[in-house]
């Protein structure tokens, strides 16, 4: 199976005045919930249920954000992992530098290995 892409006409940001281009763009055929993939998750094991592998996950989704929360890098084996990265305006010296400075934040993921395989054997067709 493919990744299907469209193709979207964008300017450069740095250079309004430059012609504007063509880029590929991904394109979703849907999606997973927590409660399909529970359910997923579970027709692979003999031993626990849907509700089981969702609970987990809840208490995942929980647990993911208390320790991110606490600037720590969360790591989840091969799947890969997860860490805060900010953003923000300069100081002229670090000592100048304070906290109301930081204008966002937002979640990286850093895929492990099993998905950077994937990643790098990806197949791509347009939409």
């Amino acid at each position: 199976m493919a990744v299907k892409y469209v193709v979207v006409e964008k300017g450069n940001p740095s250079n309004p005045a430059a012609p504007k281009k063509f880029y590929a763009a991904a394109k979703a055929s849907g999606e997973l919930n927590f409660r399909k993939l529970s359910k997923e998750i579970s027709e692979g094991s003999t031993t626990v249920s849907d509700t089981d592998v969702l609970a987990v996950l809840n208490d995942l989704t929980k647990v993911l954000r208390r320790h991110l929360e606490n600037g720590e890098i969360v790591r989840f084996g091969d799947f890969g992992a997860f860490q805060v990265s900010v953003s923000g305006e300069g100081a002229e010296t670090a000592e100048k530098y304070h906290a109301s400075l930081i204008k966002s934040s937002k979640v990286v993921f850093r895929p492990g290995i099993d998905l950077r395989e994937m990643q790098n054997n990806l197949k791509f067709e347009k939409a």
